[in-house]
């Protein structure tokens, strides 16, 4: 009786659940659908994206806009838009009420309409005094001068509940929108990559094995989209504690003597949705040469003693060869050889120009959970009233100085400002700016030194009066938490050494990987991993790879169906993933490829066992 009502409570959770998503499928396509005429069309701007965000109860600055329309992208089609709404909520009134709480100091619930306009004027995306004021006016939340905010709030999230309603219903009754097909057969994606003209898959092992590990019957979880399991394949693999890091570069330093090389440095920043964004670099080489291509955490001279969080975090480097035009770049080669927290590639490239595509697992740079009791204190004011920047804030803005002086000369070009300046604050310092600070700040060959860097932080919190916000959303998007630790960003130094000729490597964007590092990452995996095909299935294969101290494992669905494959990891041991779960599935576009996961150890110093078991639901 016990097992059927299990059975029955289970039953209906499952069903719950694949309502949901089936009400989120179909919200997806009546805002689709409200700006597109099918949705099999793609979406072509960053313009088109903002409506059609805006059409599904989203408010997208344009900062979460220019995170997923990179430059390197060129379109995204239904799948990746239901990727986006998954990543972006919607803003719930507490969340609102808590913003607008920020800024009404006293508790009133109002705020002077001067004092928002001139934030809104000044901050984030900048409204011009006009959108303002149209919002002040309205008087429904107008109370002399003043904005009811909570008002505001109440009408803000039922205009967005009405949109969306208008939506869905202007779906329900044309029969013409109720007929369209969901996703994109033919376009790229950044969750599935689009297959080339099918070839052979290599190495395929058609052995399957459907059990799981020897003293344990029980049937792995299946989340809801799970009804009845129709293939699958398990692969394990153990990994010793002294291997994960035992594979050596072949090249030794001595031969490298009379080699030229090049240097930059890079960061990969955390965001809050946990996707990574990082530099992508440029790399000119004059002529055919041996190279010697390597990337590894960057160790901060001033963080010497300190707790550095980031050199535990996996880096590589794809090196992709630049044909004419850059939307098919083709993969030469990625550091697949690793010496401790090293990873290198060697081999010959032809002479042109290559992009360099760094990329971290994001299994050991992830949300921090700990809680930091109270802040550090940023600024003081000293004797004669004069403010100043307390020690730890120094010491963390030098910090900040190593890691975004690109090519480490101790100085600050312009452009390695503007890096720092579009991952703070989304903007960049013109020429006219630029020669402001000049006159300002220290600066030396038309760049700015260390101390011009510290003086334009202590401007910064002149301006506001010694109020410390404005840095603090300075640090926190720099990786930092409330105690001047560096938890959600991994500073990182690329190494180039050629043998004859000299070099040349500039970072070109910040940026999230997209589908060009997708695409990289899959093909990488399918050239080297083991293949097998997914049991009773000739259609889906599983490639696993092992790079170094890491095992990522790729989906390739050949069929032209879309498929949804359940991934358990229940049998491994000592084991964290880029996912987060141990159980979780995974939709696979028709004819395309995905990575599924992954695997690194939790403990380094013991062994693990990765044991993968995907089933075709």
């Amino acid at each position: 009786g016990n097992h059927k009502a299990t059975h029955s409570e289970n039953s209906q959770g499952k069903k719950s659940q694949h309502a949901e998503e089936a009400i989120f499928y179909m919200n997806c396509r009546a805002a689709y659908l409200t700006v597109l005429k099918s949705s099999l069309e793609n979406i072509k701007s960053k313009e088109q994206l903002s409506l059609v965000l805006q059409q599904a109860g989203r408010n997208p600055s344009q900062k979460t806009i220019n995170k997923y329309w990179t430059s390197q992208t060129t379109s995204l089609n239904f799948d990746d838009f239901c990727a986006i709404l998954k990543k972006e909520k919607p803003a719930t009134k507490n969340e609102l009420l808590e913003a607008f709480g920020k800024l009404d100091t006293d508790k009133a619930g109002y705020i002077l309409h001067d004092e928002l306009c001139k934030i809104l004027t000044t901050r984030g995306d900048k409204m011009t005094w006009e959108e303002v004021a149209s919002i002040t006016k309205q008087a429904d939340f107008n109370c002399s001068g003043k904005l009811d905010y909570n008002k505001f709030c109440e009408l803000y999230l039922t205009t967005s509940e009405q949109c969306c309603k208008a939506a869905r219903d202007r779906l329900e009754t044309d029969p013409r929108l109720r007929q369209q097909h969901f996703g994109n057969q033919t376009e790229n994606s950044s969750e599935g990559i689009p297959l080339p003209v099918s070839k052979p898959s290599p190495r395929v092992s058609r052995k399957t094995d459907h059990k799981l590990a020897k003293g344990d019957s029980r049937a792995p979880s299946r989340p809801s989209s799970a009804q009845s399991s129709k293939a699958s394949t398990c692969t394990t693999v153990t990994v010793g504690a002294s291997s994960s890091r035992s594979t050596k570069l072949i090249i030794e330093p001595d031969t490298m003597k009379e080699w030229q090389c090049a240097q930059s440095k890079g960061c990969f920043f955390l965001e809050e949705d946990g996707e990574i964004l990082s530099h992508k670099y440029r790399l000119h080489l004059p002529q055919r040469s041996a190279l010697c291509v390597t990337i590894k955490p960057f160790r901060i001279p001033q963080a010497e003693g300190k707790t550095c969080h980031w050199l535990s975090v996996d880096t590589a480097l794809f090196i992709l060869k630049e044909n004419e035009t850059q939307e098919n770049l083709q993969l030469v080669g990625f550091t697949e050889l690793q010496d401790k927290e090293m990873f290198g590639w060697r081999g010959e490239l032809g002479a042109g120009v290559y992009w360099l595509l760094p990329f971290t697992t994001g299994c050991r740079l992830r949300k921090a959970k700990t809680q930091i009791p109270g802040e550090a204190k940023l600024v003081w004011r000293d004797e004669d009233g004069e403010l100043a920047l307390t020690k730890e804030f120094r010491a963390a803005l030098l910090d900040i100085f190593e890691t975004i002086d690109l090519d480490g000369n101790g100085l600050l070009s312009l452009e390695e400002y503007n890096f720092f300046e579009l991952r703070t604050s989304g903007e960049k310092c013109d020429q006219e700016a630029w020669a402001v600070c000049k006159e300002n700040f220290e600066m030396k060959k038309n760049e700015l030194t260390r101390q011009g860097f510290l003086d334009l932080n202590l401007m910064e919190a002149n301006d506001q009066d010694g109020d410390p916000w404005d840095l603090w959303v300075t640090l926190l998007s720099l990786g930092y938490n409330k105690a001047l630790e560096m938890t959600e960003a991994c500073p990182f130094v690329i190494d180039i050494c050629a043998e004859r000729c000299k070099p040349r490597i500039k970072a070109v964007s910040l940026e999230a990987g997209g589908s060009q590092l997708s695409r990289a990452v899959c093909r990488s995996v399918v050239n080297r991993g083991e293949a097998k095909v997914l049991g009773g299935s000739e259609n889906i294969f599983i490639y696993t790879c092992r790079s170094g101290s890491r095992i990522t494992s790729v989906i390739e669905n050949k069929s032209e169906n879309k498929v949804i494959i359940h991934v358990s990891n229940e049998q491994s041991k000592n084991c964290l993933n880029n996912r987060r779960l141990m159980v979780f599935a995974v939709e696979v576009a028709p004819k395309s490829m995905m990575v599924s996961q992954h695997v690194m150890a939790l403990k380094e110093q013991e062994e693990w066992i990765y044991s993968c078991v995907h089933s075709l639901v």
